[in-house]
């Protein structure tokens, strides 16, 4: 998984989840703005840094670090004193480091000791987050997620994401992140099973749909089952009208209808579908 990339995705589209995982109100989100930032001189670049709106605030420098490093905590501590220096910034900081777990840390910080052990750093390891309630601390989670039980979560938090989001703007980008971080999980969760996961409403608006869309019978609600349903009847001329109407229906189950509406769309009795739903 291209780890650097989902968490700048995630930071820049739901930086909340960042405060929630320093477990800061959810208000605070408002007072920082979230950027990738380069180190002029040496090309260091910091992962991200949360820039505050007044100087009374902490800076929070962010790294997240999947990989083994002997050297992540010089270049980690390098990267903050050169940006402190370059900028005319007064404000206090914090750094925060992200590791999926402590196997991930490397074991030469002696000569961090004091600093690490100080409120300077805090170190946070995804696989040791119990019991969160948050979106945001749920979505991290997902990321090291065993391939086998992300379905089962992405599909409570996406349930969560609906329930706690009305904005329907926020609630699209949050399930977009959901759904990239599932794909990146491929090829054991599978396109079909992503599809599974999101309404049919959500899904019009995520890559799988786009995708779906190519394949004709596959394509979603509204127009996209109409055509699907057309192109089924169209095979059905040549192949047989009902054959082809019985090969469609994993596909329509697929995109997430139920029994009655694949009835009615195909004109086709509702015990039949509902038999041949049981015996896939």
């Amino acid at each position: 998984m291209k780890t650097d990339s989902i968490f700048y995705q995630l930071f820049q589209t739901f930086p909340r989840c960042f405060f929630d995982l320093l477990n800061l109100p959810e208000t605070t989100v408002h007072e920082y703005e979230f950027s990738s930032v380069e180190i002029k001189q040496l090309a260091f670049r910091i992962d991200g840094v949360f820039l505050p709106d007044t100087a009374d605030k902490l800076i929070y420098f962010v790294e997240v670090q999947f990989q083994k490093d002997e050297s992540f905590y010089s270049r980690f501590f390098s990267e903050i004193f050169l940006y402190l220096h370059q900028t005319q910034l007064s404000n206090n900081w914090q750094g925060v480091v992200i590791y999926p777990n402590r196997k991930v840390e490397t074991s030469n910080t002696s000569r961090y000791q004091e600093i690490l052990n100080s409120e300077r750093v805090k170190r946070y390891y995804l696989n040791e987050l119990d019991n969160i309630e948050s979106v945001g601390l749920k979505t991290l989670k997902l990321i090291i997620s065993p391939q086998t039980e992300a379905i089962k979560q992405g599909k409570g938090l996406i349930q969560q994401v609906k329930q706690e989001f009305n904005d329907a703007k926020q609630q699209e980008n949050i399930l977009q992140l959901i759904e990239t971080i599932l794909v990146y999980k491929l090829p054991l969760i599978s396109r079909q099973e992503i599809e599974k996961m999101f309404s049919l409403s959500d899904l019009k608006e995520t890559k799988v749909y786009q995708e779906a869309l190519e394949e004709g019978i596959e394509q979603g609600m509204e127009r996209g089952i109409e055509q699907g349903i057309e192109r089924g009847i169209e095979q059905g001329r040549h192949e047989g009208e009902l054959t082809a109407k019985i090969s469609s229906i994993p596909r329509l189950v697929a995109l997430g209808l139920s029994v009655e509406q694949i009835a009615q769309a195909l004109d086709l009795d509702i015990e039949q579908v509902r038999n041949i739903v049981q015996s896939k």
